[in-house]
């Protein structure tokens, strides 16, 4: 009879991991693709905010005058309204200020620009129609436009989930199609987050999943792979980031069980350390000499490596869907559950915990010294950058809800934000700067 039990569960567990896609990953090497990566000339992104967590892809921006209050009345420039819903957050670019979002009602992926001065909108370009995931194949937090474009100043470059594949799409600075690239298959389990990055004349993208997990690298201006790197079969939410570590230029993302490093140019795996979580949303924060990363499920963990992997510090503190923030000295965060802490980049010590309150997804941006974070319901906290004490400055209301992070950009904070719920939602681009 217990024979016979363990063989019908042996076959139940066959069933169920067949259920479960598996796609071979294809890779490519740099020498197979014959791409070659040149360095480029991006000082002119300087002041803007070109991709997910700005321009050194931290959340960090120059010091500049920015308000630290405001209201519906008070120091708001202007409101728009975004079609669709999407969680990907602004990016600004010359006068344009950019976002993805998905309009479920026509199974449409758009990106949207609008005037940096008036709010007006320039266009809107569908790059997919159809093809949208099954609805128990996104998480109900979640949509079909999570990520959040890059650009070098001439291209902008977004990756979605459609028809079971990931499709990354170049669009020109006036919303015309350049290139539109298939980059591998995708097994959903809750939908697809991941923004691109770029690294000298290559854009970066990560797509791990349960069917079989890459990082692929493509030359901006073409969409020709570069490289494809396997990730294992995790599925697993956060974006990579790009950062030079121990004067080392590398890659570096979370996820399946670890944090890795690959070699940006070739896409060759430089170091892995066994941390954190299966799945993570996270994006790794550095210093020049050190990796932080937190996450995730279904473990907890903050770590803190070397920058050649090599553990320092750890505790067993989740912060799962926001990211990290640094100053070099203290790391910042606040989790999921509402509760902001501070810790020691050099031993990990705590140096304080405060309860805000309220439901986070959304990143903190730093400037002036200055943490701002928006929770669930449309608050936004603005908390001194302080070692010492938690020290709040403000908490401001927009809408009703916020799952996106902050741009910063010439004096102005730029939100996405949602009005109203159920049926009724509609979101907004909303452009916070200080009165004239």
């Amino acid at each position: 009879m217990n024979q016979t039990l363990a063989t019908i569960l042996a076959l139940c567990l066959v069933v169920l991991v067949g259920c479960r896609k598996q796609t071979a990953v294809d890779e490519v090497s740099l020498s197979e693709s014959g791409v070659v990566v040149t360095d480029r000339d991006l000082t002119s992104l300087a002041g803007q905010w070109p991709q997910w967590r700005g321009p050194g892809g931290d959340g960090v921006a120059d010091d500049q005058p920015l308000p630290t209050t405001w209201d519906d009345s008070t120091n708001v420039a202007w409101k728009s309204e975004v079609p669709g819903r999407g969680h990907c957050s602004p990016i600004v670019i010359g006068d344009l200020v950019v976002v993805g979002s998905a309009i479920d009602s026509r199974s449409e992926q758009v990106v949207v620009a609008y005037d940096r001065d008036t709010g007006d909108q320039r266009w809107q370009t569908t790059v997919h129609k159809g093809g949208f995931p099954g609805r128990g194949e996104v998480h109900q937090k979640a949509t079909n436009a999570n990520g959040t474009l890059a650009t070098d100043g001439n291209l902008l470059v977004t990756a979605h989930l459609n028809s079971e594949r990931v499709f990354v799409t170049a669009l020109d600075l006036e919303g015309n199609q350049i290139w539109q690239r298939d980059i591998g298959a995708f097994a959903s389990k809750f939908g697809y987050a991941p923004s691109p990055v770029l690294y000298k004349s290559l854009v970066i993208v990560a797509a791990d999943n349960f069917g079989g997990g890459y990082l692929v690298a493509m030359d901006v201006q073409t969409g020709e792979i570069a490289w494809r790197k396997k990730r294992g079969s995790a599925s697993s939410y956060s974006s990579p980031r790009v950062a030079t570590v121990g004067g080392v230029d590398q890659v570096l993302i979370t996820g399946g069980d670890r944090l890795a490093s690959y070699d940006p140019a070739t896409g060759e795996t430089l170091w892995e350390t066994e941390c954190i979580a299966e799945a993570t949303c996270g994006t790794v924060v550095t210093t020049q000499d050190r990796i932080i990363a937190s996450g995730g499920f279904p473990e907890n963990e903050t770590v803190c490596l070397s920058g050649k992997g090599e553990r320092i510090w750890s505790d067993r503190t989740r912060v799962y869907e926001p990211s990290l923030i640094t100053d070099g000295q203290h790391v910042f965060s606040v989790d999921d559950d509402g509760i902001a802490r501070c810790w020691s980049v050099e031993d990990g010590a705590i140096r304080w915990k405060k309860r805000l309150g309220g439901n986070f997804s959304g990143s903190p941006v730093l400037c002036n010294g200055n943490v701002y974070v928006a929770d669930l319901s449309g608050n936004c906290y603005v908390f001194e950058a302080s070692g010492e004490k938690f020290v709040q400055i403000a908490k401001n209301r927009l809408g009703d809800d916020c799952y996106a992070s902050p741009a910063i950009a010439d004096g102005s904070l730029y939100f996405r934000v949602g009005i109203g719920d159920g049926g009724g939602r509609k979101e907004q681009l909303v452009r916070v700067a200080m009165a004239e």
